[in-house]
């Protein structure tokens, strides 16, 4: 069975899905015939439907993608070059959170669009652990603190760069600069010996920051949680992620207590022309 189907009184023989194919397993011998998938073509297709999505008439869909449940782009909605830079620059990793929980439906909704990440090959190996509740927060964050103790007494220096010390007595002292108090934790884990999982991780859990505000939300990169995570023994086991996974980013979420008004400066680009 063919992996996708071609309508052929729709198809105009224009070669547009035959040319952006990433893998160039769709062919057009005739071009007074429409478009065949190569002999190789089900078992090398990644899924991406870059052919279903370009064609402008509707004349491809994929069997395991139909056509009915992807939606049309609007061109009304497509941002301008001052919308797209001030969509982008306005980004602020959210410090200062309200205590009330986020409906869970919007959390969904929230990793629904970050599922939409490119991934190397399309793989899409993201896994999603969503931790909610102040007692579990306050109790993994109090792990943190034993990993930032380990750190000052085996690795000083690493720590010291880290200014360790000072969250550890900002903590004794009742500041959270763990979580900042946020309500929510997202990670973005996956099998660890999937060499496309770091970026994979990270652009969609950059996805889900960038979508955050949309909904309301704040977000911010939860740095030392992560690390914890990732080379701390008692926070992977209270983490308990399935076999051979780790995590690969956390991002704090939640309703911010502020809202910005500038667009702050940063340094000027380093770049090199050749």
């Amino acid at each position: 069975m063919s992996i996708f189907v071609i309508d052929a009184d729709k198809c105009q023989r224009d070669g547009l899905c035959v040319a952006d194919c990433p893998l160039a397993i769709i062919e057009m011998p005739d071009p007074k015939a429409p478009p065949r998938p190569t002999a190789d073509a089900a078992e090398l297709c990644i899924a991406c439907g870059h052919c279903a999505a370009v064609c402008p008439h509707g004349a491809l869909s994929l069997r395991a993608m139909p056509l009915e449940q992807m939606p049309a782009i609007r061109e009304d909605w497509r941002l301008g070059p001052e919308q797209a830079e001030q969509f982008l620059r306005s980004r602020r990793s959210i410090r200062a959170y309200k205590k009330e929980p986020v409906e869970q439906d919007t959390l969904k909704r929230l990793i629904e669009v970050a599922r939409y990440a490119p991934s190397g090959h399309n793989w899409q190996p993201v896994h999603w652990l969503v931790l909610s509740g102040r007692e579990q927060l306050k109790s993994l964050s109090e792990i943190v603190i034993q990993w930032m103790h380990w750190m000052l007494k085996e690795q000083p220096q690493a720590a010291a760069l880290m200014h360790m010390e000072r969250v550890i007595a900002r903590w004794q002292a009742g500041f959270d600069g763990i979580l900042r108090g946020a309500p929510h934790v997202i990670m973005a884990h996956a099998p660890q010996a999937d060499r496309t999982a770091p970026a994979a991780c990270t652009i969609a859990l950059t996805y889900l920051e960038l979508m955050a505000p949309a909904l309301g939300l704040g977000a911010c990169w939860a740095g030392f949680f992560n690390a914890a995570a990732m080379f701390f023994p008692p926070m992977q086991k209270a983490l308990d992620l399935p076999a051979g996974h780790t995590s690969f980013g956390a991002m704090m979420v939640g309703y911010p207590k502020v809202r910005y008004q500038r667009l702050p400066l940063r340094k000027e680009p380093s770049i090199t022309w050749r």
